[in-house]
């Protein structure tokens, strides 16, 4: 065998090698990083939640989950946002300074648009689900109740637009998400164009 054949023999081998090598190295890392990818079942309660409110009617209230949490949507009737606007009722946080929302919903009804709460629905004081109570005056919650939302844990008491009132244990208003509408029918929960569609 000449030298230039056995070099040439050599560098072949050194090629198919390094080759060999490299591929083997990527089909023992695929696994590993693969792993490091969010399951389906993560990505899906990650992702936005589409909330059909087409035939919501005015004082109804939708449930959905997002992200394993509780959100409700609620259609305010002019009457809720009367009495929301008129409660004689103290509160904790009442500019929502203390409270997690977008900027879009700081406002009085803490929602981008006053007919429509969307709120996710575990009390800020240990997590459990307040219920709602929107009878104004109703004759457990006292003449002076406005309607709102009433856990029956340890009896924090939220407005119509989800801030706590004052005598309250729970800290801070319940949490708005990250939400927009697509024109009259749909509310996207965990998307945030900061504006009306």
């Amino acid at each position: 065998m000449s030298e230039e054949a056995s070099v040439s023999r050599r560098h072949f081998l050194a090629v198919a090698t390094g080759v060999t090598g490299v591929v083997g190295l990527a089909l023992t890392a695929a696994p590993f990083i693969a792993s490091f990818k969010p399951s389906t079942r993560a990505r899906a309660l990650g992702a936005p939640v589409t909330v059909d409110i087409s035939k919501l009617e005015e004082g109804a209230m939708v449930r959905v989950l997002w992200r394993g949490q509780p959100v409700w949507v609620l259609h305010r009737s002019k009457t809720m946002l009367d009495a929301l606007l008129d409660s004689p009722i103290g509160l904790k946080d009442p500019e929502s300074n203390e409270s997690i929302q977008p900027p879009y919903a700081k406002n009085d009804g803490r929602a981008l648009r006053p007919d429509y709460l969307v709120v996710i629905g575990n009390c800020t004081h240990l997590g459990c689900a307040p219920l709602e109570r929107f009878e104004v005056a109703a004759s457990d919650m006292g003449p002076d109740w406005p309607g709102g939302f009433f856990c029956p844990c340890h009896g924090s008491k939220f407005d119509l637009a989800a801030r706590v009132m004052d005598g309250s244990p729970a800290p801070t208003n319940l949490t708005i998400p990250a939400y927009r509408f697509v024109g009259d029918e749909l509310v996207i929960v965990g998307e945030d164009s900061g504006a009306a569609a």
